[in-house]
């Protein structure tokens, strides 16, 4: 064969390659050069209708997508690591993954979720790490807060976090701080302005009402996923339904004074037994989180995903999927949660045991399910009012940021019953 020949049927091989491959992999391993924007790869896909699967515990919780030209362009604009493979390399994978006795499973992914992020006008996708992490990721979301929470446009959605908000009322326990600073001002006067819009004389009422509804999104089937202060305040505001724990500073009367009494835990999603931090100075809510009390040194400052069974526990390993299992820890208002006031029929995801802290916990309630993560930005460890914005462009391959974007994924999964 001529030289000429050999050129051309060279090249002939090349661009017949994809003719005989059935599949895309975008590996999630440490050869993957860009974790974060993967995830918005696997959500851009199933908004083309396609479906994916999620290939648990497979080199870090790997995508197997259909290969068509569009999706290697766009892997390849946006910085993603995948690889072409054929129907029987895929065909060896699935092999791999059935193997009894190896902890991996391929579930199935189908239909991306609307998405919804409980957040006051104004802020700035790097105010929170969740925008912060679906923007990067290129993954659509919409702003809604109190007005469209009240107004029942919940039932618009399937997925929802809520930004680090104060469910109780209590503007974030910023009074001691920030009480003469005007966006704290701005903050009281434009809450209360839209209590009374609804009929209620507190925010604190509000607050509350806001709570139960976005509880009946929960119970009605709906994806509830929560950082920092959400957490915590939101079981809190819960458990005083019938109770008044705000100080004279927050809504101009005092405290109940039997309101540690009346606090009823039979309300929460994942706390009981906690006790209030009646102080209005201090920057607490109650003991569930640990800022205050813990001893963990920076350096130190790990903590540990549970390696759960994914064929036996779906669930909880699409919200542990990553190329690290120790990820490092970061603070908030909200930093971690004792485990000691912990419900015993939530599911603890990630800890540090030795400091007896939970950082990352699930639970579902009526049809839906809801998920807490302690911390505020996992790439910044202490951040504080004012501080920069995180550069996800520096932080691409975060296995913190990992975990919130597990929980997007989460909802577009096909459902399966647990085997028994």
């Amino acid at each position: 064969m001529s030289f000429v020949k050999r050129v051309v049927c060279f090249f002939f091989l090349l661009i017949t390659i994809p003719a005989f491959s059935a599949n895309l992999l975008i590996p999630m391993d440490e050869t993957q050069k860009n974790h974060l924007k993967s995830y918005g790869i696997a959500f851009w896909v199933l908004q083309q209708n396609q479906d994916i699967h999620w290939l648990l515990n497979y080199r870090g919780g790997s995508f197997l997508l259909p290969f068509s030209p569009e999706i290697k362009s766009e892997c390849q604009i946006r910085g993603v690591s995948f690889e072409v493979v054929s129907d029987a390399q895929s065909t060896l994978i699935f092999d791999e993954i059935a193997n009894p006795e190896v902890n991996m499973d391929a579930v199935k992914l189908q239909k991306p979720p609307r998405m919804a992020v409980y957040s006051p006008q104004g802020k700035k996708p790097w105010d929170d790490a969740v925008t912060l992490a679906l923007t990067y990721a290129e993954i659509p979301y919409d702003l809604v807060y109190d007005d469209e929470v009240m107004q029942g446009k919940l039932t618009r959605y399937d997925w929802l976090h809520l930004h680090h908000e104060d469910f109780t009322g209590q503007f974030g326990k910023f009074y001691a701080g920030y009480r003469n600073l005007k966006w704290y001002k701005d903050e009281v006067r434009d809450n209360l302005e839209k209590a009374n819009r609804y009929g209620f004389t507190k925010v604190s009422d509000l607050k509350l009402a806001v709570s139960l509804k976005i509880k009946a999104f929960v119970e009605a089937g709906g994806f509830l996923f929560a950082m920092c202060s959400a957490t915590d305040t939101f079981d809190i505001a819960l458990s005083a339904e019938h109770t008044d724990i705000c100080s004279h500073q927050f809504d101009g009367d005092p405290m109940d004074e039997n309101a540690q009494k009346k606090l009823e835990f039979k309300n929460t999603f994942a706390f009981e037994n906690f006790t209030l931090e009646k102080n209005p100075l201090v920057y607490e809510f109650s003991d569930i989180d640990v800022t205050q009390t813990r001893k963990v040194n920076q350096d130190e400052d790990y903590f540990t995903l549970f390696d759960f069974s994914a064929k036996w526990d779906p669930i909880p390993s699409m919200l542990c999927q990553n190329h690290n299992n120790l990820i490092k820890g970061f603070m908030g208002q909200t930093t971690a949660f004792n485990t000691k006031l912990i419900k015993p029929n939530v599911l603890i995801m990630g800890e540090n045991k030795a400091a007896g802290e939970a950082r990352y916990i699930h639970g579902t309630f009526g049809k839906g399910t809801w998920t807490f993560y302690g911390g505020h930005d996992p790439e910044d460890y202490q951040h504080l009012v004012g501080d920069p914005p995180t550069d996800l462009n520096h932080k691409k391959n975060s296995s913190g940021y990992r975990l919130i974007l597990n929980n997007v994924l989460f909802p577009a999964a096909k459902k399966k019953k647990r085997k028994t």
